[in-house]
């Protein structure tokens, strides 16, 4: 009996897959403790400082890159990497899945176009989205105009490819792994993460020791979104292809419960806290947002679903990645040498300074106060929940064939 509860815990932990709506109230709670240990957390970070150590190793980029193990969005990148190959292997989900070749050209022209829309917009799905709302910025409402607007667009192309495009549609191959043997991957990997939690930790540099909570917590979201299957790109998608609204509904409900707990933290320790605002409040994020989302529907996974995919072993996204990081690298690093990110001015508070993007809007700095930015940001996630749940029923937002 003892052993047979054991069985069951274990399956239900690594093998059964996760209830979405749980699987967005985790991924907002580690996403607090993530901003409450060091800062908030994103993808674009890790893949841009690897597609930098890419340009600089075939000596594009100048400048010598931070290093990818003490780099903090290199760490978080590699975390969750991690915790998806943990999940994958646990569950019995890892492969080598080698797509179609079409799907591999895709791959190419959809990381292009993830980099160019994220440095754009000041993150992906995460950066620019949802940790951008939930950390009380306006630009995150920006990019969320973008991305569906994007994913409709994203999903007339498929149909459209559907129908006009042959080539390419051979080429898949699947290499499998026993099961014994991924369970032994797995172990081995949760191993190293928690060996890497504890180098970190016992270190005397305050910079990497903080590190350690950063790498075990990321590890922790990406087991929980492989786990769940847990992509919010689909959010975005689904509701205008097939009317279903789990992860939409999922996503709004994290978006909520993470911008309610970061209020917490910020109003208490005022601006001790990284306020994770980024001067893209206008059509820069919007524009971007179309961007991102449009080259995500390519991917078959957003920023985060790229890097959870990558970890259970999908090769397409395994194109996209470097791609996303080195367009990313070069789009990004170009923005910043112009200085066209709008910047807050904290000589004067409450002014803030346009740049070719957008404005820097920390909402809880303008008329709104703490009350009503979360009122409504509340209010935007209902209203998103509400349209989409009327769109199930009514079909009038799904986009025809």
């Amino acid at each position: 009996m003892f052993g047979k509860a054991i069985k069951g815990l274990y399956k239900v932990l690594c093998q059964e897959e996760w209830n979405a709506t749980v699987c967005g109230i985790l991924v907002a709670l580690l996403s607090i403790m993530m901003l409450a240990w060091a800062r908030p957390w994103g993808a674009v970070g890790a893949v841009r400082n690897w597609g930098q150590w890419i340009l600089y190793g075939i000596h594009i980029f100048g400048d010598k890159p931070a290093g990818f193990l003490v780099n903090s969005g290199s760490v978080i990148g590699i975390g969750f990497v991690a915790g998806a190959f943990v999940s994958a292997c646990l569950g019995g989900d890892f492969a080598i899945r080698i797509p179609p070749r079409l799907e591999l050209v895709k791959a190419v022209f959809a990381g292009i176009l993830m980099g160019i829309g994220s440095a754009m917009s000041g993150g992906c799905n995460i950066g620019g989205f949802y940790n951008s709302v939930g950390n009380l910025s306006a630009s995150g409402f920006a990019m969320m105009v973008g991305i569906i607007a994007g994913a409709v667009l994203g999903i007339k192309y498929l149909y459209w490819e559907m129908e006009h495009i042959s080539w390419g549609s051979g080429g898949a191959k699947t290499i499998q792994f026993p099961e014994a043997l991924q369970i032994i991957l797995g172990i081995v990997a949760l191993c190293a993460l928690i060996w890497g939690t504890n180098a970190y930790a016992s270190s005397d540099d305050d910079a990497l020791a903080r590190l350690s909570g950063m790498l075990i917590i990321a590890g922790g979201l990406g087991y929980t979104m492989q786990r769940g299957r847990w992509c919010m790109i689909q959010g975005f998608r689904e509701p205008h292809m097939t009317g279903d609204t789990k992860m939409a509904k999922s996503v709004a409900l994290s978006v909520a419960v993470l911008a309610a707990g970061i209020a917490v933290l910020k109003y208490t320790e005022l601006r001790a806290i990284e306020h994770y605002v980024r001067g893209f409040f206008g059509w820069g994020a919007v524009a971007g947002g179309f961007i991102f989302g449009f080259g995500a529907l390519l991917a078959g996974g957003c920023g985060t679903g790229t890097l959870w995919r990558v970890g259970e072993g999908q090769i397409k996204l395994w194109v996209v990645a470097p791609v996303f990081g080195i367009s990313n690298a070069i789009v990004d690093g170009w923005f910043k040498a112009n200085d066209w990110e709008g910047m807050e001015d904290w000589l004067d508070e409450g002014i803030t300074n346009s740049g070719i993007f957008g404005r820097f809007v920390y909402m809880p700095d303008t008329w709104l106060g703490y009350g009503g930015t979360l009122a409504l940001i509340f209010f935007a996630m209902a209203l998103w929940y509400i349209i989409v749940t009327w769109n199930e029923e009514s079909e009038k937002l799904i986009v025809p064939m």
